[in-house]
Formats: structure tokens, C-alpha cells, sequence
């Protein structure tokens, strides 16, 4: 190689790998923001710490958010590859990546950190001595309910979850549970249902209703009464981009995979009341349809139409493992006159839960109205 061949080679190499930061910088004062690379020297450089350095610099950079689309965007047409967050399933279907990884990942028996079973357990505990009966609800993630539309090698029902083991345990401990799982394999050999959406993370608005009338029936089974609340519904129609298909961030991906169009009974007026008897915590199956378009449409509204009477509601996108219980603790005042909590997480939260599975004190409230 010539000298000259030599000079600009490395000339190219150094444009590469100094032009990107330094236009960063430059923009990021351009904002009355101090540069992100001075964040390495403001601290003890630890390993935790530089991998989070390493992430935010990756988020943040104006050059990979100006090339991910056109890389993203070449690597689907030619391998098919959907980005990191996500598995193309058969006749169309799209799957969360930690759904999957979820159910067919061996469950993790010696990571404690992971293990939901103690901090349901104490909770539990903690609303008993409080005279509230506990309810949990662990959601079946859309690979539990359909396997067969991610690969063409399993049948329907043929891959159980992890989490029937855990809703076995609570159930030997004294917990009430919910188990969706057999509901749905039952309703889903029927071939109007649709339990989940082809596209999205979560349920179609007919499960949710469906799961909200389960839930009323062992509510009522308690010592709470009906209310006096007599709701009417209305039919409404949305269409929705599959959360799903956000993930995949190429410029053309709703060519590919169209919104949806949904058929929802919208619960007329409903708001949720924080001096109910009835608290639900949960997370985004909870606010899908409830809070976001149509609204009123979703698990909440129909279990308080099922019971006659509004509930209240804590619900955190992402974290149900904790956070709820977290925020639980701040609006304390919400506890008063509570007899029954209802706790709903998706499955994959299990190992993969925003801040695992603390144990979160409960504040003490005297239950009687």
C-alpha cells in the first residue's frame, strides 16, 4: 500500500470515529446541554455504570437514530429481521421477544431475585391482617395462549408456561388466583374467538370483557354486595397500530402490517371511584382500551359494570411486579375501606419485571368504611 493510500485510510478511519461525537457535542451545547461524554468523569466508572453510560450514549446519538431506520429497513427486506424487541410468527402474527424468551427459556430455579413467590406471599399476608382478601391474577402472555402462530413445530396447548407452577403454588399457600390460561385454551377452539391481537402485546377487547365477568363472579363470591350502578354500553369501532409494529421502527412498516380494526362495548360514563371496596393494580392489559382509545372499553370498565359499582384503580404500564405495589405505598390513603385487591401482572414479568420483586411494605388502614 502506498504512503498516500496509507495517509488516507487512516484520514477516512479518524472521520469515522471522531466526526459522530463531536457533531453530538456540538449539538448537544447547541441545546444548553453539557456534553454526555463528560458524564464518564463525574463518578466512580463502574461496570453498571458505563453500561448505562454505553445505553443512554446509544439512545441518544443523532447518528444511529439517522441510520437505524435504513439499517433496520435492509435488514428486514433481505433476512427478515424484525429488530431486537421482536419474532415474526406465521400468517402474519408478531411476538413481543421477552414473551418468547419467557416461555421457552428454562425457568431460572436459583435466582431468587426472580422469584415472584415471596413478595406475593408477603403481600398477601400484609392485606390479610388487614382484613383484605387477595386476588392475584397472573396474565398469560400471547405465545402461552398461541404457540402454533410462532412456529409451525408446536401445536396448540403443547407448550405449557412456567407459570402454572407458580399459580400451583399459590393456590397450595391459600392464595386465591385467576387461571386464564385454561379459560383461554378452552374459549380459544372456538373459531370466532380472537384472544389476542395479531400485532400487539395484548389482549383483544372480547378477552378482556370475558376476564372482567370471571373476575366479578369471585369478587361477588366474597362478602361484597352488587351496587346499584346499572351501566349501559355502547358498540364502538377503533383502529389501532399494533404496539408490536411501533417496535419495529422501519419508515414502511404500516404498509406491511395495517392497524387493526377492533369492535369494543364502551361502558357509558364510567370513572373510577378511590373510596370503592374493590382496588385493582395492574399494569398496561389494564389500561389498554380503558384509558387510551376508546376509553371506558376495557377490563376495568366492564368488571365495574359486572359488579354494579366502580372500582378503583392503580395501573403502571411495565410494572406490575412493583412499581404498583410502590405506588400503593404513596397513595395509602386508598386502602381505607378496602375489602378486596385484585393484582394482575403479565407473565413475562415474572423474570423480566421492572425492578423485580421487592417485598413493599403496606400501609395499615382500618378496612371498615
Amino acid at each position: 500500500m502506498t504512503r498516500r493510500a496509507q495517509i488516507s485510510f487512516a484520514g477516512f478511519f479518524l472521520t469515522v470515529v471522531f466526526i459522530p461525537p463531536l457533531v453530538q457535542a456540538c449539538f448537544e451545547v447547541a441545546q444548553g446541554r453539557s456534553p454526555q461524554f463528560f458524564e464518564l468523569f463525574t463518578g466512580i466508572p463502574t461496570r453498571s455504570r458505563l453500561r448505562s453510560w454505553e445505553h443512554d450514549v446509544q439512545e441518544n446519538s443523532l447518528t444511529v437514530k439517522a441510520s437505524r431506520p435504513v439499517v433496520q429497513s435492509v435488514w428486514f427486506r433481505l433476512l427478515h429481521y424484525a429488530g431486537e424487541k421482536v419474532v415474526p410468527g406465521l400468517d402474519s402474527w408478531l411476538f413481543y421477544k421477552p414473551d418468547v424468551r419467557y416461555l421457552v427459556e428454562p425457568a431460572v430455579a436459583d435466582a431468587e431475585h426472580q422469584d415472584p413467590y415471596p413478595a406475593i406471599i408477603d403481600f398477601h399476608k400484609e392485606l390479610a391482617r388487614q382484613g383484605i382478601h387477595l386476588i392475584v391474577l397472573p396474565m398469560p402472555g400471547k405465545p402461552s395462549v398461541y404457540p402454533e402462530k410462532l412456529t409451525g413445530h408446536v401445536s396448540a396447548g403443547k407448550l405449557k408456561s412456567h407459570t402454572l407452577d407458580l399459580i400451583r403454588r399459590l393456590q397450595m399457600a391459600g392464595v386465591e388466583t385467576i387461571d386464564l390460561f385454561t379459560v383461554f385454551q378452552y374459549v380459544r377452539q372456538f373459531p370466532s374467538a380472537q384472544l389476542y391481537l395479531r400485532l400487539d402485546t395484548h389482549w383483544s377487547p372480547q378477552a378482556a370483557e370475558m376476564a372482567a365477568k370471571i373476575a366479578a363472579e369471585r369478587i361477588l363470591a366474597l362478602p361484597i354486595d352488587k351496587g346499584n350502578e346499572h351501566y349501559q354500553v355502547r358498540n364502538i369501532e377503533v383502529r389501532r397500530v399494533g404496539d408490536i409494529v411501533k417496535m419495529i421502527q422501519i419508515p414502511y412498516v404500516e404498509t406491511i402490517y395495517p392497524r387493526e380494526t377492533l369492535r369494543c362495548s364502551q361502558v357509558i360514563g364510567y370513572k373510577d371511584d378511590p373510596s370503592s371496596p374493590v382496588l385493582i393494580l395492574g399494569d398496561s392489559f389494564f389500561r389498554i382500551y380503558q384509558t387510551d382509545e376508546p376509553k371506558a372499553s376495557g377490563f376495568i370498565a366492564h368488571l365495574a359494570r359486572a359488579l354494579q359499582m366502580p372500582v378503583a384503580s392503580i395501573v403502571n404500564d411495565g410494572g406490575a411486579s412493583t412499581l404498583v405495589r410502590q405506588e400503593l405505598a404513596r397513595q395509602h390513603e386508598i386502602l381505607r375501606g378496602k375489602k378486596v385487591v385484585l393484582w394482575e401482572f403479565v407473565e413475562r414479568d415474572i423474570r423480566f419485571g421492572n425492578q423485580g420483586w421487592k417485598i413493599v411494605p403496606v400501609p395499615v388502614y382500618d378496612t371498615l368504611p
